[in-house]
């Protein structure tokens, strides 16, 4: 009777997924921004500020998951010696219907965690124009 009965919770272990199963249709990102680094006034025009730095560094990411990045590298050469090197990288790209999961600080840094339904920003498209976005804008922060 003992032996069933170790069968049956080793057959049911068995059964149980070891990993969690992900959907390969959702994507998530997580920014980070310094609390302190931020310009401002007062602590709360900082920590507003670093909420919403860390929500554009999770965008950021999202977009290079979604579009990938762009290396440009350069190395120079002087008398056969290996000189200055630079490399810079880029990413650009339009998220739609991206969800923050959740946005909280972490000591002296504020943290944003975004969720991006590939079906629903594929469904997103047709909305709405797509215009250049400006390089340098004022806000009141």
């Amino acid at each position: 009777m003992r032996y069933w009965l170790w069968l049956v919770v080793f057959s049911l272990v068995g059964c149980q997924p070891l990993a969690e199963i992900r959907n390969e249709n959702i994507l998530t990102a997580v920014g980070y921004a310094s609390v302190s680094e931020q310009r401002g006034r007062t602590d709360e025009e900082k920590r507003i500020r670093a909420m919403r730095a860390s929500k554009i560094d999770a965008y950021r990411e999202l977009t290079e998951q979604v579009y990938g990045m762009r290396i440009s590298a350069r190395a120079g050469m002087e008398d056969q010696q290996l000189g200055v090197e630079n490399t810079d990288g880029a990413v650009d790209g339009i998220i739609r219907g991206a969800e923050v999961l959740r946005s909280y600080p972490v000591g002296d840094s504020y943290v944003t965690e975004l969720q991006l339904d590939l079906r629903r920003m594929e469904r997103m498209k047709s909305h709405g124009e797509v215009y250049q976005v400006p390089t340098h804008q004022e806000t009141l922060f």
